[in-house]
């Protein structure tokens, strides 16, 4: 005879996105318009204005969730994203875990910042 006691409600599975086996993380960079720039910088030498970050998705998938806004765009890129600039950030790709990536994506941004850009990260 089956067992009649009560048992608790199964929990709801949430979708998780699941990484693929041969999927890696990057960071990239995005170039701003100087609409971005703060006031202190404006009129000043700078060798440009980019936002650095990182992702799981290609750069270029990234780079178009951020221009179509919502809660996953960075504001900044949303509003002054010009274009990806793979020339600073090609060779620093690709890293095994999200922790290398977020440690790429820290040193990557102050090493722009020592060749002259204005730079946003995080």
């Amino acid at each position: 005879m089956p067992d009649k006691r009560a048992r608790p409600p199964r929990r709801k599975r949430t979708a998780r996105r699941k990484r693929s086996r041969g999927s890696a993380y990057c960071v990239y960079v995005v170039e701003l318009d100087a609409g971005a720039m703060p006031a202190r910088w404006r009129g000043t030498r700078v060798a440009g204005c980019v936002y650095v970050g990182q992702t799981v998705k290609t750069p270029e998938e990234r780079f178009a969730q951020h221009m179509r806004g919502g809660r996953l765009a960075n504001t900044k890129v949303y509003r002054y994203g010009k274009r990806l600039r793979p020339d600073l950030y090609a060779a620093w790709n690709p890293f095994e875990s999200r922790r290398e990536a977020e440690a790429a994506e820290e040193a990557l941004a102050m090493e722009l910042e020592k060749r002259g850009y204005v730079v946003f990260w995080g």
